[in-house]
């Protein structure tokens, strides 16, 4: 069961508030350690660029919380008006790619188109909406060649003897700037075995010279094929420029992966390369550093066998972008326990109304503007996420209250703002726009296993309204205790009994 992926419309009533926040809207840059307004390079539009994946392999959660995080990013820009040109791109050759294929008896060809496939599907799953380019490595070769001639003639690379062509780090001055390590420090602590082809042991390969039976592209070196940080340099600045607005991806990116991009584009360019730096923090299973050695290491699609994904992405939001996160199942649970609330909200607006919520029909006189300027200033605090679903809590408390007292027109008109309010700000995260009924009994993939059918469940219910009318109340008690132990929660109301799985 996929989310819809597209960006979810914004009401009329809505639109103004979020375009006059522009202004106020602070990112924490990873650069320079503090959030700040965000100034974009050009009037109304953005550039962002985001490391993707490398696909040989199915995604894992880890993946899952930088496509989210992102996504909301995107969104959240987009909302408040900014033209968003978001890409991310795809790493088609490297070691691992090489040795997997190999493994399997596959060309890389087959092997990436695979798991390229997967990861689109994983990130449709997941709500994510398609980035506006995603290049791939392979078709950027002519790109990094060029970046590469143009680094060597100003004697920031060098031919080392066994062919490859490495980055000389000391040449760069503001090496390490990111990550604030200096490299004589480097140096001094480090563990790298000397490489007798390098100049220093922090140079790294931009061209690797051609094994055999390796795939290969021609270039002034020889036969060969690019290191893994070049592709990221060239393929940036080839679909947005030698300067750009925001450059994301994993914590773990950020040395030394992220800090070569720097020295490689900076050097090349003589510009600065990204103006904000934003990394997404690591997912912790169990208390423990996800890792496949460990045995706690979850591809996005184990996890949607027992979870709903919309379920796995609130998970993602009700944590800062930035902070560090435990996955577990009790995380999970509490994940859809939160998002259940929110859809349980809408279901019992809609069954006083009579009728669905339309997140784009109300009109202005009838908004809940505290709870929008609430919204927007968590969102514009460096997307605070946690923050923003805080008040949608806000909200569908106050939709169950009202909805317990309603009485007249008025009562409903509110009723109706609250509920409309609700289902357009949650739209935002893209959390919250399925139907709340089939959300709140869906069965899913392995967990399913051993539950109650829907059919089974509505021969209960109906046995237990036989038994309150028989007056039999311990039989009808009985069942009630039945569904429950089975994960079923009833709601009596005056439109009948409704059930949800817990």
């Amino acid at each position: 069961m996929s989310l819809q992926t597209h960006i979810v419309a914004t009401p009329d009533f809505m639109t103004k508030q979020f375009a006059d926040s522009q202004a106020a809207l602070k990112i924490y840059d990873s650069m320079t350690t503090n959030k700040r307004v965000f100034e974009p390079l050009q009037a109304g539009k953005i550039g962002m660029y985001v490391c993707g994946m490398t696909v040989y392999d199915y995604c894992h959660i880890g993946h899952a919380r930088v496509m989210v995080a992102f996504d909301v990013v995107a969104r959240w820009l987009r909302h408040v008006g900014y033209d968003v040109n978001y890409v991310r791109n795809i790493t088609d050759i490297d070691d691992k790619i090489i040795a997997r294929a190999n493994e399997n008896g596959e060309t890389i060809g087959e092997l990436t188109k695979r798991f390229t496939q997967a990861m689109h599907e994983d990130a449709t799953a997941l709500g994510c909406v398609s980035p506006d380019f995603e290049p791939r490595a392979t078709d950027h070769i002519d790109e990094m060649l060029s970046m590469i001639e143009t680094l060597e003639q100003k004697d920031h690379a060098y031919a080392a003897s066994n062919g490859d062509v490495y980055y000389a780090v000391e040449t760069f001055a503001d090496y390490g700037k990111l990550s604030k390590r200096k490299l004589e420090d480097l140096q001094a602590g480090s563990r790298i075995d000397v490489d007798a082809d390098k100049k220093n042991p922090f140079d790294f390969v931009l061209w690797k010279a051609a094994k055999v039976d390796e795939p290969q592209w021609p270039s002034n070196w020889g036969g060969g094929r690019p290191g893994w940080h070049i592709e990221c340099s060239a393929m940036a600045t080839k679909c947005l420029g030698n300067s750009f607005d925001i450059h994301g991806g994993g914590h773990d990116l950020q040395f030394p992966h992220h800090e070569n991009e720097i020295a490689q584009s900076e050097a090349a360019t003589g510009c600065t390369y990204a103006n904000n730096w934003m990394h997404v923090g690591f997912i912790n299973v169990d208390g423990e550093k996800m890792s496949k050695s460990l045995g706690n290491f979850f591809t996005i699609r184990e996890v949607m066998e027992k979870f709903h994904p919309e379920t796995i992405r609130f998970f993602i939001l009700s944590s800062h972008y930035r902070s560090q996160v435990n996955f577990s199942d009790i995380a999970l649970k509490e994940a859809h326990s939160g998002l259940s609330r929110i859809y349980q909200a809408l279901k019992v607006a809609e069954s006083v109304l009579e009728s669905p919520i339309d997140a784009v029909s109300l009109k202005a006189a009838a908004t809940q503007g505290s709870h929008i300027e609430d919204f927007i200033a968590a969102m514009n605090d460096d997307f605070n996420t946690p923050q923003a679903i805080s008040v949608l809590f806000s909200l569908s408390k106050e939709i169950n209250k009202l909805a317990r007292e309603v009485g007249d027109q008025a009562d409903h008109e509110q009723l109706l703002a609250l509920a409309v309010t609700l289902k357009s700000l949650a739209g935002v995260l893209n959390i919250g726009q399925l139907n709340p009924t089939q959300f709140l009994q869906a069965q899913i993939g392995a967990a399913a296993e051993g539950q109650l059918s829907d059919t089974q469940i509505d021969d209960l219910i109906q046995q237990r309204l036989d038994a309150k009318a028989n007056k039999d109340f311990a039989r009808a008690d009985q069942i009630r205790d039945e569904l429950q132990n089975a994960g079923i929660e009833l709601e009596d109301g005056k439109n009948g009994t409704t059930w949800r799985r817990t």
